[in-house]
C-alpha cells in the first residue's frame, strides 16, 4: 500500500484549510483584523523613539530528530515524521497570527529567523545517491507573511535577507512498492523594514565557522544581514539579525566573534537582533556580547509586569497548553559611542514578550483544529531611544 496520497492529502488539507482564513482576512480593514491602526498600533511612548522586533518563526517541525540519526538508512522515516509534524503545525495560520502582532506593535525593523523555503521533488533521486535538486515549492514562509501583512494593509519591504543551509533529504511515501520523494530545507534570516523606514547599505555574509555532520555530508551554514535604516526622527542605526548555532559553544563563539569583528569599526549605533543561542545572563556569548560594549536591552526594560523576559521553548508541535520556558535566548543588543562624558548608550526601554500567553495560540486549522503557538519561540519587541551621538558620523 502507497503512503504517498495519505502523505499528500495531510499536506494539503491544512494548506487549503487555511486559505479561506486568508482570504477572511484580506476582505478585513486592519481595525478588523487588529483591533488597532495608524498610531494607536506603535507601542505610544514618542515619536523619537525605535521599535525592533526579533523573532525565530521555527521551522515547524523537531529537524533535529534527523541529525541525530544513527545511520543514513533511518533518515527516510525520520524526515517523514518531521514532515507530519511540519505540517501539522500550519504556517499559514502561523504566519496570520505573526501578521497581526506585526500589525499591532508596529516595528521599525524586524529580525527573522528560520524564514524556510520548503521543496518538494516526487520521486526523488536522493536516496540513491542522486543529485537533482527538488524545485517543487511546498511553502515559502517570506511569501506566505508578506501577503498576511499585505492582507492586513501592513507596508513592509523585505531590506535583506540571507541564505543560510540548504539541505535536501529523501523521505519515505511507501512501503509496498517502496517509494521515496525529496524534501529540501533552505533557511533564511530577514530584515523587515516599515514602509516609512529609509533602508541602505544591505551587507549578508556566511559565517566561515559551521556544524558539519560529515557522515551525512550536511553542514549547518548561518549568517547574518546589516543594513543601514533611518527613520523618521532622521537617526540611521545598522541593523543586524543573526541566528547563532545552538549545538557547539566553540562554533557559536567563533560566529559571535566574527560578527562583532565586522561591526567593530561602526560609528553608527548598532542594534543586534536574534536567536543568539546564548542563555542571559550566564551564557559564554552573552557575556562575550557584553564584554565587547553591547547593551542586552531587556536589562533596561521599564515596561511593567514582563518578568525576566524568557522566549523558549515551546514543544515541537507547538501544542503545549502550558508554558515552561527556561530560557531567554531571544535577544536584542544594543552597542552605542556614549559621546559626550555622563551621556547614556540608551535611554528609556519599553520591550515586551509575545507568544508566551495562552491567549497568543491559534487555531492550526483543518484537518487538525486544535491549538497551536505561533512558534516555539517568543518574540521580543521593544520600543527605545538611542542618543545619537558623536557629530555627524552617526547621521
Amino acid at each position: 500500500m502507497r503512503l504517498r496520497t495519505t502523505l499528500f492529502r495531510r499536506c494539503l488539507g491544512p494548506l487549503c484549510g487555511v486559505l479561506a482564513l486568508a482570504l477572511w482576512a484580506s476582505a478585513c480593514t486592519e481595525d478588523e483584523v487588529t483591533g488597532l491602526s495608524g498610531p494607536e498600533a506603535n507601542l505610544g511612548r514618542g515619536n523619537d523613539a525605535i521599535t525592533v522586533m526579533t523573532h525565530n518563526v521555527y521551522v515547524g517541525a523537531n529537524v533535529d530528530i534527523i541529525l541525530e540519526a544513527g545511520s543514513f538508512e533511518e533518515i527516510p522515516g525520520l524526515v517523514a515524521t518531521a514532515f507530519q509534524e511540519l505540517i501539522s503545525t500550519n504556517f499559514y495560520a502561523r504566519a496570520g497570527a505573526i501578521a497581526d502582532e506585526i500589525a499591532r506593535s508596529r516595528p521599525h525593523l524586524i529580525g527573522l529567523q528560520e524564514m524556510s523555503l520548503i521543496l518538494y521533488q516526487v520521486d526523488g533521486d536522493a536516496v540513491f545517491g542522486g543529485s537533482v535538486p527538488a524545485e517543487d515549492t511546498l511553502l515559502a514562509f517570506l511569501d506566505i507573511l508578506m501577503d498576511a501583512l499585505q492582507a492586513r494593509g501592513q507596508d513592509y519591504q523585505v531590506a535583506g535577507s540571507i541564505k543560510n543551509l540548504d539541505i535536501e533529504m529523501p523521505m519515505i511515501v511507501s512501503l509496498e512498492p517502496l517509494a521515496f520523494d525529496d524534501v529540501r530545507l533552505i533557511d533564511y534570516d530577514v530584515v523587515l523594514a516599515r514602509g516609512d523606514v529609509e533602508v541602505s547599505n544591505p551587507f549578508t555574509k556566511n559565517y566561515d565557522d559551521a556544524l558539519a555532520f560529515p557522515q551525512f555530508g550536511i553542514v549547518l551554514t548561518r549568517g547574518y544581514v546589516a543594513v543601514d535604516a533611518t527613520i523618521k526622527n532622521n537617526h540611521t542605526y545598522r541593523f543586524v539579525n543573526t541566528h547563532l548555532e545552538p549545538a557547539d559553544i566553540e562554533v557559536q563563539l567563533d560566529q559571535a566573534d566574527e560578527l562583532m569583528g565586522y561591526l567593530a569599526a561602526e560609528r553608527k549605533p548598532v542594534i543586534v537582533v536574534g536567536d543568539l543561542n546564548t542563555p542571559a545572563p550566564d551564557g559564554d556569548t552573552y557575556q562575550l556580547f557584553e564584554s565587547e560594549g553591547y547593551v542586552d536591552v531587556w536589562t533596561r526594560n521599564l515596561q511593567r509586569g514582563e518578568g525576566e523576559g524568557l522566549t523558549n521553548p515551546h514543544q515541537s508541535d507547538l501544542r503545549n497548553a502550558t508554558v515552561d520556558f527556561t530560557k531567554r535566548i531571544d535577544l536584542i543588543f544594543v552597542r552605542n559611542n556614549p559621546g559626550q562624558k555622563g551621556e547614556p548608550v540608551i535611554g528609556a526601554v519599553f520591550a515586551t514578550v509575545w507568544g508566551d500567553e495562552l491567549s497568543d495560540r491559534i487555531l492550526s486549522g483543518p484537518p487538525y483544529n486544535d491549538y497551536i503557538w505561533p512558534s516555539d519561540h517568543a518574540a521580543v519587541i521593544a520600543e527605545m531611544r538611542l542618543p545619537v551621538l558623536g557629530g555627524p558620523a552617526y547621521k
